[in-house]
């Protein structure tokens, strides 16, 4: 095990890995399971019930900005205890809705749990308590939160088949209340500050001037809003893309699942690439594999080894690109501004998401995967061009900066 992962890191990873396994697959990727259930029973058209991802995404972007002045603040672990109470009241609406109006209610409620407890939260609790060693550390977290369909989408499958979806909604509240709130308010451990201190926590990664860091933050932020916006909107309707293209519903789920397991292996591989990884590369290499995946379901008909090679590439590719998109603040901007830089770039990137699943799966209802399929590759195709104008920002920034002088001897 490398030295750095030491026991107060092992416990920060350990709490976030449960708490944001729990928050992602109770909230955001309960749909992808529980959408087509519960639309019926509401007598809501599917992309009403997919619009309850909308109103998170829309709530949460608006939250946003605050949720990075609660967190310097109230640092990050009480900011995450609120949203696991706030995950839990939003379950519990969920579980108790009869009409449409209760059922955005219990999105409202989940989409404010949502600025506060998913991703820059919990890696702002990492960069409180890890400081300059926060970037490996948010990777090893990664490699356990890309796992929330994975494990939830079949424990929640097999929950409705039990129970029906209103007690599957009260468990969800249930696994927030008593495990994720205990674990966020005694679990955690308490911020370091001695790791990032004085000027260090100044210090840039790259020497980019104020305009430069501008046009850096607008690129970044183009860029990862985009993919976040495929990403998000293909998400809750993974299965039914599968469906669509001629597999079992038995077969659909395992394609589904495995998505979060290679999504698991491109972390990984980051972790393992530690400081020789560069967020920027990863991110180019991330896009260009889920394009290609787009670009081979439309070339060719549809088949069982055609989707396998689908996933595979979308999966590894999706997986890099999340750690690409969370990583990047912190390769260019110094520890000090990581919070801040986060919560912004959580603003646009949250009203992405907010609207691509439901128009997705509006694509995918009424003009079918072709359709979907396209709108994806030409959006991952402008996103990579945002990345590479980044990397050639990056490349001139360094290229000017002035060599050190050595001094001569006499």
């Amino acid at each position: 095990m490398p030295k750095f992962f030491r026991h107060r890191s092992a416990q920060t990873v350990i709490v976030l890995a449960v708490t944001q396994l729990i928050g992602w697959g109770t909230t955001f990727d309960m749909l992808g399971v529980m959408g087509r259930t519960v639309a019926p029973d509401l007598g809501l058209p599917n992309e009403a019930a997919f619009a309850g991802l909308t109103i998170m995404m829309t709530v949460s972007a608006i939250a946003g900005p605050a949720t990075g002045r609660w967190l310097g603040r109230y640092g990050a672990a009480r900011v995450l205890s609120a949203a696991s109470l706030i995950f839990a009241l939003g379950l519990l609406l969920l579980a108790a809705a009869s009409d449409i109006m209760l059922y955005a209610a219990g999105w409202i409620v989940i989409g404010l749990g949502g600025a506060l407890g998913l991703s820059a939260p919990a890696y702002t609790a990492v960069v409180e308590r890890e400081g300059l060693n926060g970037k490996r550390v948010i990777a090893i977290l990664m490699l356990f939160t890309g796992l929330s369909s994975a494990i939830f989408w079949p424990i929640l499958s097999l929950l409705n088949e039990a129970v029906g979806w209103r007690l599957t909604f009260v468990v969800c509240a249930a696994l927030q209340f008593f495990i994720c709130l205990p674990l966020h308010l005694f679990a955690l451990p308490k911020p370091s500050a001695t790791h990032v201190e004085g000027a260090a926590a100044e210090i840039a990664p790259v020497p980019l001037s104020k305009m430069a860091q501008r046009k850096a933050f607008l690129l970044i932020a183009a860029a990862t809003t985009i993919t976040t916006f495929i990403t998000f909107g293909i998400s809750p309707s993974l299965l039914e893309i599968f469906r669509q293209s001629g597999a079992s519903p038995a077969f659909a789920l395992q394609l589904g699942s495995a998505r979060g397991v290679l999504g698991i292996s491109a972390r990984f591989l980051d972790m393992l690439l530690g400081r020789r990884g560069n967020p920027m590369l990863s991110a180019a290499m991330g896009i260009g594999m889920m394009a290609s995946s787009f670009l081979i379901m439309l070339a060719a008909s549809p088949s069982t080894p055609l989707l396998i090679s689908f996933i595979l590439l979308y999966g590894f590719g999706a997986g890099v690109m999340t750690v690409a998109r969370a990583l990047l603040p912190l390769a260019l901007f110094s520890p000090r501004e990581f919070g801040l830089q986060s919560a912004r770039l959580s603003l646009p990137q949250n009203l992405a998401n907010a609207i691509a699943p439901v128009i997705f799966t509006a694509i995918l209802d009424r003009a079918g995967t072709g359709p979907a399929l396209a709108t994806a590759a030409v959006l991952a195709a402008l996103s990579l061009v945002f990345v590479l104008m980044l990397m050639a920002l990056v490349r001139g920034a360094r290229a000017t900066q002035p060599s050190p002088v050595v001094p001569q001897e006499l």
